[in-house]
C-alpha cells in the first residue's frame, strides 16, 4: 500500500511538497501507525505542533462540542465569545505588564506578517532586521526574513527589498553574543539608520537553523537596542512557545519582554491557529479592516487552544518539559562522552527542545549532514520519527510530545541511540 501511495502522490502531489514514506493512518498521544500497521514513537510532533500529544481527550472533546455549536462563521462576520476569551488569555500569558491585544491567524507564516505589518503601521517605517539560520514562514515576506537559503528562498527569485539579516550568536561556531551584537551596532553605521529599522525579529531558540539557543543577555541587549531607537522587538515563539522550552514562552528564560509574540505550532493541539499577541498600541495602529482573515482564528481551532491551555496549566506541562529535557539531555550527554562516538559535536537544548550537532570530528566541527539523514534512516526503520535541520543540515532535533510516558520516552532514546552507533559503524566501515 505504501508503494500505491507514493504513486500516487509522485503523479498527483506537487513535488516541492516534501515529505516521508510514513503514510500515518491512526495516532495517540507519542505513537503513531502508518498504512503498514507500524508503530512509531513520534519524536516530531508534527513539528513541534502536538506539545499535548495526538488527539488529547481534552483537546478532542472541545472541538467536537464546538462542532455542535458551529465550525465557521468568518470572526469579521459573525464574531464568537471563544475568540474574545482566548485573546484575553493570551494577553494574560505572554511576557510583559502592559496592556495588550491579540489577533487570531491560521500560521505561523501569517502571525509573523501581520507583527511586520503592525510594526510598520505603529512606526511608520519599513525596514526589518532578522537573523542568520532564522526561519520565520515559507511567504514571501516570510522566506525573506528567513535566514537560510536552501531550500527556502533558492529558485524564488527576488526577495522583498528592506530585510537585513545580522549574525545570530553561536558559541559552537564561534559567533560569541560580543560578536554578534557588535555587528548589529555596524550595521546600523554603515548600512542602514536605525531611524528606518521598523522590527527586529528573533527566536528565543532557533528551529530550523538547529536549536540554537539565545544568550539571556543578548536577547537583553536587543530590548535594550530597540528601547533606544524606537524599534519594535517581536519575538517568534512559533516553535519555542507553548511550554516547549519549559517556560510558557521561550523568552521567558531571558526575563524580558517583546512588544509583540508571534505563536502557532502548539497552540491548538493540531488545529491550525496562530496568534499575534502584544503592546495594545502596536497591535492597534493598522486601521479597521487593516488585519484578518477569512478563516482567521477558526471557532474549532480555537475551541482546541482553550483546552490546549488547559492541559498546559492542569497537567503542568512546563514542569514537564523540564523533566523530559533532563532525561534526554543527561542520555546524549552519556553516549556522546563514549568511545567512537565523536560524531556528537555538540548537545544542547531547553526544556523539551534538544538537539544534537553531528560533525566529521571534533577538532573542526565539520558538519556531517550525510550521517545526520544516515541516522534519521536508521531511526525509522528501527520505529522512530525524528527531524533534522540547521543552516548545515547536521543537526537533530528532538520534539517529543510533552505528555509522552516515560516507559515511550526510554524507550525512544534507546532506539535513538541504536540508531546513532548504527549509523556511525557504517560510516567508519
Amino acid at each position: 500500500m505504501t508503494e500505491t501511495l507514493a504513486s500516487r502522490q509522485t503523479a498527483a502531489v506537487a513535488r516541492g511538497v516534501a515529505t516521508r514514506r510514513i503514510y500515518a493512518t491512526r495516532a495517540e498521544n507519542a505513537e503513531l501507525w502508518d498504512d503498514q500497521g507500524r508503530r512509531f514513537l513520534d519524536f516530531a510532533s508534527g513539528i513541534a505542533v502536538n506539545n499535548t500529544g495526538h488527539r488529547h481527550p481534552r483537546v478532542m472533546a472541545a472541538v467536537a462540542a464546538q462542532a455542535e455549536a458551529f465550525t465557521h462563521t468568518c470572526f469579521h462576520v459573525a464574531p464568537y465569545e471563544g475568540y474574545i476569551s482566548l485573546a484575553e488569555r493570551l494577553n494574560a500569558a505572554t511576557p510583559g505588564d502592559f496592556a495588550k491585544k491579540t489577533m487570531l491567524v491560521t500560521t505561523g507564516a501569517e502571525a509573523v506578517e501581520n507583527a511586520i505589518k503592525m510594526a510598520r503601521a505603529f512606526t511608520g517605517r519599513s525596514g526589518v532586521i532578522a537573523f542568520s539560520g532564522a526561519f520565520h514562514g515559507r511567504t514571501l515576506l516570510g522566506m525573506a526574513l528567513t535566514g537560510k537559503v536552501a531550500p527556502y528562498k533558492k529558485g524564488f527569485g527576488a526577495m522583498p527589498p528592506e530585510v537585513l539579516h545580522a549574525p545570530f550568536p553561536n558559541a559552537f561556531h564561534g559567533v560569541t553574543e560580543a560578536d554578534a551584537l557588535g555587528h548589529l551596532e555596524r550595521l546600523f553605521a554603515s548600512s542602514v539608520d536605525p531611524e528606518r529599522i521598523a522590527a527586529i525579529i528573533v527566536e528565543p531558540i532557533q528551529g530550523e537553523g538547529g536549536f540554537n539557543i539565545a544568550p539571556a543577555g543578548f536577547l537583553q541587549a536587543l530590548r535594550a537596542i530597540c528601547d533606544r531607537h524606537g524599534i519594535v522587538l517581536i519575538a517568534d515563539e512559533v516553535q519555542a512557545g507553548m511550554a516547549r522550552t519549559g517556560r510558557m514562552f521561550g523568552f521567558d528564560h531571558a526575563g524580558v519582554a517583546a512588544d509583540l509574540v508571534t505563536m502557532a505550532k502548539g497552540l491548538a493541539g493540531g488545529f491550525p491557529l496562530s496568534a499575534v499577541t502584544g503592546r495594545a498600541e502596536v497591535v492597534d495602529a493598522p486601521g479597521a479592516g487593516g488585519l484578518g482573515g477569512t478563516y482567521a482564528g477558526n471557532p474549532l481551532a480555537v475551541a482546541a487552544s482553550h483546552a490546549v491551555l488547559d492541559v498546559i496549566a492542569e497537567e503542568g506541562l512546563c514542569a514537564r518539559a523540564d523533566e523530559i529535557g533532563d532525561v534526554i539531555r543527561a542520555r546524549l550527554n552519556q553516549i556522546a562522552a563514549r568511545q567512537g562516538m565523536e560524531c556528537i559535536g555538540e548537545v544542547r537544548g531547553l526544556g523539551a527542545m534538544n538537539a544534537l550537532e553531528l560533525v566529521t570530528d571534533r577538532a573542526t566541527n565539520a558538519p556531517d549532514a550525510a550521517l545526520t539523514q544516515a541516522i534519521v534512516a536508521e531511526a525509522e526503520a528501527r520505529g522512530l520519527i525524528l527531524l533534522s535541520c540547521g543552516t548545515r543540515y547536521n543537526v537533530l532535533r528532538l520534539l517529543p510530545p510533552l505528555t509522552i510516558p516515560m516507559d515511550h520516552l526510554h524507550e525512544a532514546l534507546d532506539i535513538l541511540e541504536a540508531a546513532i552507533e548504527a549509523a556511525a559503524m557504517k560510516r567508519a566501515a
